[in-house]
């Protein structure tokens, strides 16, 4: 029973942690990878890799239940453009999918076994934090040629959608990659992130099946916590998604930025040295 309740703890704080890095551009599987190595782990090596991707579904479920008639083309009370628009939106969400989905699938195992450690995360925090700052630094109005999603051009959904394979590397952030995409190809911070949401949807839903299909069915006790966690990962990201749209209204990436480097100097500090 003891054993059931601090697993139940590490399931909650997983979730939480889930849901809140999963949608702000500081790297959900980073965040995980550390969190475990300072909490332990509930099952084994091979449960927690299935339960650190598979989690993400309660996060997905946030972003269709925010956005759900906005991506749903069916909805009788739009007009017929805005039922296209949906369309075309989807087309471009899962055209823009296909290249992570493929190096994804190619090199799966091969990143588990060589990049999934904590000096790999910390460096692409550092790194791309550098970069969140930059380009912040280097933004202005006329670089800003996309404003609206339902005008964002197919050439540069997939632009964003290649971006997305660089967030196969721990630490770097599926949503830091997108939307770093985005405000280099000329997006509006709120497109760059909408966008990013979206495109979460086919990925996300694909590496999960993925997993579920690598592992195989969980047992009871098992099951228990995926279930769990997905529940604190949907209310949580419910949270996070309102607040990042409604801080990139006023408000620049570079905070983000900061915290990255901020992270993974201490990651390099406790993992190098102290540890």
């Amino acid at each position: 029973m003891i054993t059931f309740f601090h697993d139940l703890i590490r399931t909650i704080i997983l979730g939480i942690v889930e849901g809140i890095t999963e949608w702000l551009p500081i790297s959900s599987t980073g965040h995980l990878i550390i969190i475990e190595e300072l909490i332990g782990r509930i099952s084994s090596d091979a449960f927690m890799e299935m339960f650190d991707v598979v989690i993400q579904l309660g996060a997905i479920l946030a972003v269709v239940v925010i956005y759900f008639n906005k991506l749903n083309p069916f909805d009788r009370q739009k007009s017929q453009t805005e039922k296209t628009n949906t369309i075309n939106l989807w087309l471009k969400v899962i055209i823009a999918s296909i290249p992570a989905a493929i190096i994804g699938l190619l090199l799966d195992d091969w990143m588990n076994e060589h990049l999934f450690n904590p000096y790999i995360v910390a460096v692409a925090l550092i790194v791309y934090g550098i970069a969140f700052i930059v380009i912040e630094n280097k933004r202005n109005k006329d670089s800003i040629k996309c404003k609206n999603l339902d005008k964002l051009p197919l050439k540069t959904a997939i632009g964003i959608g290649l971006f997305q394979v660089l967030s196969l590397v721990p630490g770097t952030s599926r949503s830091g990659s997108t939307i770093i995409g985005g405000l280099l190809l000329g997006t509006s911070r709120y497109v760059a992130t909408e966008f990013t949401f979206f495109l979460a949807i086919p990925v996300m839903f694909g590496a999960s099946f993925l997993k579920l299909i690598k592992f195989g069915l969980p047992n009871f006790y098992e099951l228990v916590m995926l279930v769990f966690g997905m529940a604190v990962s949907f209310i949580v990201s419910v949270l996070a998604i309102k607040f990042l749209l409604s801080y990139i209204k006023r408000n620049n990436f570079k905070i983000f930025g900061y915290y990255r480097i901020a992270l993974g100097l201490l990651v390099l500090l406790y993992f190098g040295l102290l540890r």
